[in-house]
């Protein structure tokens, strides 16, 4: 039996766990292999993973380590330096929207942003320095708010290395990658350095020319209680982006399946923050937590969708220019109360103030610009106060009550009268939960939140709209309120087996989304959704680990004309092995399914399924040394990475343009291999 398991085992044989000094029944996460268990947790849908466990995982891009959320899946329209396409409960969730993100407390989702509201893009991280990722479903978590709804994850930098590290990595289509990383101790504490420099051409026609440098430092002292964390980190990269392609251009022997229609898309991104996290013990009862952060961002993206239906002169091009400083503050107390039931108290204030001059859309041809199609200067900021509360009712009955309550304001200057102003808007969001432990090896979950995501700030005043300067606009609600329910279990079925399983609902008073293509905000009407999530675990050996996880999602808009939800992906599954190393081997092998999905609101047209398998090897040689190979595409799938449909032109075509499919395909088979030196 692994030693994960016996954990297991132990925690759901009556283990309490110790959460500020209470002994309450609170969040223990076990990790088995490649997957993630929950055993006391406050839903069945949440756990961490480790950095073994992610390091046991074939992924080509940083994005798919999001992929370990059970029913999660990542994939890419447009060049690897933009930020990924995602997939969760039925969303469809862009590059973001819905699902929170953030990297050592820094949020990574960006308010107000010119390519789409709540981009995510974790590109900047380092993957082989990640120590943690710990991952929630539902809005039933009163510390979450805006964007999590769907769900949130919180990656965390490891707080030090066994040794320094020197890794270099070689792969087909030009890939080329370098990483130096080490942790001295320094005044009690371990001070965390690493670097990672990358090159890659990419398989398609035209040359990604992706050239990437991440770089973190990151002091770390004392533990989760009592310490003190910062860290400073950069990103920057330059690339381009052969974006997805119309199906008759490749049809028609235009071009190829990996051919391009605008061969100067693409973008650069800039990336700088600085954060500390504060961590003190307030004596057996309690303690306190305080961080602050400032990130400085820029991103230059230039796309081109439609090709020549707009413009059939100088094309459809378009650049977005999102330039921002974010600062934010959070503070958390913990308290064990004196109470005749074991209980505890924790209230928090979360705020947070972009800054952003400008954010633009302009119209361009080969990355020069023709004219703008609006730029905003938009300051908003937001503060939140939560409280969340357990309770242990008797040795088999828990509960977990909060509270959110949060302020946001809009400040918008725009190039267009009209559409500058002011807004303000509050919103409370209560949460519960109930947990039962029917039998030792077994929990139930009852869990009940409302959540919300927020506008985009442009969307919140405009009353014109910027593409002919006449057109009215109805301003849209600031904050959409969304509401969520699950009952879950998770269960130990034998020593070495483990299952999770949930039904859930979420609705949305609103599907309203600020379009960075167009720079106006479409509204889609209220949406119903609901699901079942399954996954099981399964470490017959101490060293090997099996896994599966399914997800199926029935999404809905309430209209009247058509109520499918495009690009909502109904069933999504994905199945793995992880080897831990033994006798020097290690390895791993992953199956992901994305499953077809409408593409326009009346189900006439939908997107084909795409199945991908990636696999490695490693073996290590006298601890210092270590080889390894990655196989991605293993079987060389043709399915597409995403699909669309909607209308674009082609030179010669006519002048209202083509409804057709967009897609952009799979990498073909490709292999990695990498040198790890340990000293």
């Amino acid at each position: 039996m692994s030693v994960a398991v016996s954990a297991l085992v132990a925690s759901m044989a009556g283990t309490e766990a110790i959460a500020g000094g209470v002994p309450l029944e609170l969040p223990v996460i076990v990790v088995t292999g490649s997957g993630v268990q929950p055993v006391l947790a406050s839903s069945a849908t949440e756990g961490s993973v480790t950095s073994e466990q992610l390091a046991q995982r074939p992924t080509s891009r940083a994005g798919e380590l999001l992929e370990f959320v059970p029913g999660l899946m990542v994939t890419q329209h447009s060049g690897e330096g933009k930020a990924n396409q995602y997939f969760l409960r039925g969303f469809n969730l862009d590059h973001g929207t819905d699902f929170y993100t953030e990297v050592d407390g820094v949020p990574v989702n960006m308010r107000s942003h010119a390519h789409g509201q709540g981009y995510a893009d974790i590109n900047f991280v380092i993957r082989d320095l990640i120590g943690s990722l710990d991952y929630r479903k539902g809005p039933y978590f009163a510390e979450a708010g805006d964007f999590a709804t769907a769900g949130s994850a919180q990656l965390r930098y490891v707080d030090s290395l066994p040794e320094n590290i020197a890794r270099v990595s070689v792969g087909e289509f030009g890939y080329q990658s370098a990483l130096l990383a080490g942790s001295p101790s320094l005044l009690g504490g371990t001070l965390l350095l690493g670097g990672e420099a990358s090159r890659y051409d990419g398989p398609f026609d035209l040359s990604q020319d992706i050239r990437k440098l991440s770089t973190v430092a990151r002091y770390h002292q004392g533990d989760d209680r009592d310490g003190i964390t910062a860290s400073l980190m950069t990103y920057r990269i330059d690339y381009n982006a052969p974006d997805q392609i119309p199906l008759r251009a490749v049809e028609q022997g235009l071009i190829g399946r990996r051919g391009f229609i605008d061969p100067s898309d693409g973008g650069d991104v800039r990336r700088y923050s600085a954060s500390i996290d504060l961590r003190r013990s307030a004596g057996e009862t309690g303690h306190w937590h305080a961080q602050a952060y400032a990130l400085r961002y820029r991103m230059d993206l230039y796309s081109n969708f439609t090709y020549f239906l707009n413009d059939p002169v100088n094309g459809d091009q378009f650049n977005q220019l999102d330039d921002r400083h974010v600062y934010g503050v959070n503070l958390s107390r913990y308290w064990q109360l004196p109470t005749p039931i074991r209980s505890d108290l924790t209230i928090g204030l979360q705020s947070r103030y972009d800054d952003i001059k400008p954010v633009g859309l302009y119209l361009t041809q080969a990355r020069q610009r023709l004219s703008t199609v609006r730029e905003d200067q938009v300051r908003q900021g937001s503060a939140a106060l939560y409280a969340s509360s357990n309770q242990q009712w008797t040795p088999w009955l828990r509960s977990q009550v909060g509270l959110r309550a949060d302020a946001y304001t809009f400040d918008v200057d725009s190039d267009t009268v009209q559409n500058s102003g002011e807004d303000r808007a509050t919103l409370l969001s209560p949460k519960l939960a109930l947990i039962a432990t029917p039998t030792p090896g077994t929990r139930v979950f009852l869990n009940y939140g409302e959540g919300f995501h927020s506008n985009d700030a442009r969307g919140v005043t405009s009353r014109i709209d910027p593409t002919d300067g006449s057109t009215p606009l109805q301003p849209v609600d600031a904050l959409v309120k969304q509401r969520g329910a699950e009952i879950g279990v998770s269960t130990l079925l034998l020593p070495q087996l483990s299952l999770v399983a949930s039904l859930w609902r979420l609705n949305s008073d609103s599907e309203l989304v600020y379009v960075g293509d167009a720079g106006n905000t479409e509204a889609s009407g209220a949406s119903r959704r609901r699901g079942i999530e399954l996954a099981m675990y399964y470490s017959p050996l101490s060293w090997l680990t099996l896994d599966l996880d399914y997800a199926y999602a029935h999404a809905r808009l309430d209209s009247e004309d058509g109520n499918r939800i495009p690009n909502s992906i109904g069933g999504v599954f994905g199945a793995g092995l992880a080897i831990a190393e033994t006798r020097g081997w290690s390895g791993g092998l992953r199956l992901r399914y994305l499953g077809g999905g409408p593409l326009v609101e009346d189900n006439s047209a939908r997107s084909p399924s795409t199945t991908v398998v990636n696999g490695q090897v490693g073996y290590r040689c006298r601890q210092r040394y270590q080889v390894s190979l990655q196989v991605l595409n293993l079987l060389n799938s043709g399915d597409n990475d995403i699909t669309y449909f909607y209308e674009s032109r082609l030179p010669g075509e006519p002048a209202e343009g083509v409804p057709d499919f967009h897609f952009h395909p799979l990498e073909p088979r490709q292999v990695r291999a990498m040198l790890s030196i340990g000293f």
